[in-house]
């Protein structure tokens, strides 16, 4: 079988002896586990090694795939510059990998390195399958923006170029869970973060890989998690494979999820194929969003998908819109997201239109034409899009950041003719100086400057 099994591993630092000068022994359970399956992977004798790191250079809309004939890495920015680890790459399995994904559509090849030392999101696994005897070449994988559905389809064409080169390959996801476990860790607590960790380790314990590629995206980025992408990758590389999974550890003791697993090819198995099933989970999320849409939210996705259909805004409002749309006049922000990532997001501080709904319909065809930070969307992703609509209240001075909430408000950061507005309760800004900061350098103001500081409320719509 080209394709002999999967391993699954996590990538701290302080895992390794040399870095953790003790600690490693806190998590010992992770260390037990991946020399364990290091030394299964041995007993497996592939031939090549593909790994997956969110670590390895990632573009948002490129697969990166390292070039050259090998790389190097060291963990001297872990204050352990001896373990230094050298990989030969497998040049023929590379450039097929990259046909083949060519072929289906993806965007990937060996353009764009910007860093070719070996990160640590490689380093840490092949330091336990070093010295566990697996010493043959690597294809090395970054991550993408693209959704889980593609990273799939990558494993997919990875697992194809190993069948069509005969080669015997062994497929190593490498990534993090969520980084928000405890209170007292790194990043802090989410409630999101346990759920996070519970749900893909049930899929690694089970073999669900259907399960990595339909949680939810809100869910996965209030976790903060860091491998799913590489897992998602992996679960393709497996793609029609009977696998006998194995969770091998889980722990959380620094606050970030670290987990171990083995997938074992024992086989063929045409009812583990899962691409089908993620396009229609999809479908499904999306008809059931569209079903909950109110006024504001389907009439801003009403102005984008005729605009970008048509190349005209809308000449009319729809006839049964809510006087709150119509009698009145105020600012707003439209964001639109796909595959839980920003796609684009624009709006107005005050009213530059008759009243809100004009306002949406302006500002959704701004959103997705004008954000300067993306492309314009094309027709092919409007069944992809979610909406969200922020309408504005009237900003009011502030005399200390100590009246600022970046749950409750949002923040206009002046000076001059310089402003930057920051919307409340986005995911990842959670002080006060956060959410100043973002303003300011959004508006090109700098720390030291005297600014003058508005904070406002929204009406959110979902």
């Amino acid at each position: 079988m080209p394709m002999l099994g999967a391993l699954l591993t996590p990538h701290p630092p302080v895992l390794l002896p040399e870095v953790g000068a003790g600690r490693e022994r806190e998590i010992a359970s992770t260390g037990q586990a991946m020399a364990a399956a290091a030394e299964e992977v041995a007993r497996w004798n592939p031939d090549v090694l593909i790994v997956s790191s969110p670590h390895t250079i990632l573009y948002g809309d490129y697969f990166h795939i390292a070039p050259g004939g090998g790389g190097a890495g060291d963990m001297s920015a872990f204050g352990a510059p001896q373990v230094r680890i050298e990989a030969e790459y497998d040049i023929p399995l590379r450039n097929q990998i990259v046909d083949r994904a060519r072929a289906a559509g993806l965007e990937a090849g060996t353009q764009g390195q910007r860093d070719p030392a070996l990160d640590h999101g490689i380093l840490i696994p092949l330091y336990f399958l070093r010295k566990a005897g697996v010493n043959c070449p690597i294809v090395r994988m970054g991550l993408s923006g693209f959704s889980p559905l593609d990273h799939y389809r990558m494993g997919q064409c990875a697992a194809a170029a190993v069948e069509g080169l005969g080669r015997r390959a062994v497929f190593v996801a490498s990534g993090d869970l969520s980084h928000k476990l405890k209170a007292d860790g790194p990043y802090g607590f989410a409630p999101e973060g346990p759920v996070f960790d519970e749900a893909v380790t049930r899929a690694m314990a089970s073999g669900d890989f259907l399960e990595f590629l339909t949680l939810d995206p809100s869910l996965c980025r209030r976790a903060a998690e860091c491998g799913l992408r590489s897992f998602q990758m992996m679960a393709g590389a497996l793609d029609g494979l009977a696998v006998q999974p194995r969770l091998l550890s889980h722990e959380g003791t620094f606050g970030v999820g670290y987990a171990v697993a083995l997938f074992p090819v024992t086989g063929k198995e045409e009812s583990r194929r899962f691409a089908e099933a993620c396009r229609q989970a999809r479908q499904a999320r999306q008809a059931a969003r569209r079903a909950q849409e109110d006024p504001w939210v389907r009439l801003a996705r009403l102005s984008l998908e005729h605009y970008v259909r048509t190349g005209r805004p809308l000449r009319g409002l729809p006839d049964d819109l809510p006087a709150e749309l119509t009698g009145q006049a105020a600012g707003t922000f439209v964001s639109l997201h796909m595959d839980g990532q920003l796609r684009g997001c624009i709006g107005t501080i005050a009213p530059t239109r008759e009243n809100v709904a004009w306002e949406i319909v302006d500002n959704a065809v701004s959103a997705c034409s004008r954000d300067p930070r993306f492309p314009a969307v094309g027709a092919e992703e409007l069944d992809q899009l979610e909406y969200s609509v922020d309408v504005l209240g009237p900003p009011e001075p502030v005399d200390s950041p100590r009246q600022l909430d970046p749950k409750k408000y949002g923040v206009i950061v002046s000076c001059g003719r310089r402003r930057g507005l920051l919307l409340p309760d986005l995911e990842g800004v959670d002080t006060v100086e956060q959410q100043l900061d973002i303003a300011r350098r959004k508006g090109g103001i700098s720390a030291g400057e005297s600014c003058e500081i508005q904070r406002f409320q929204v009406v959110r719509h979902l």
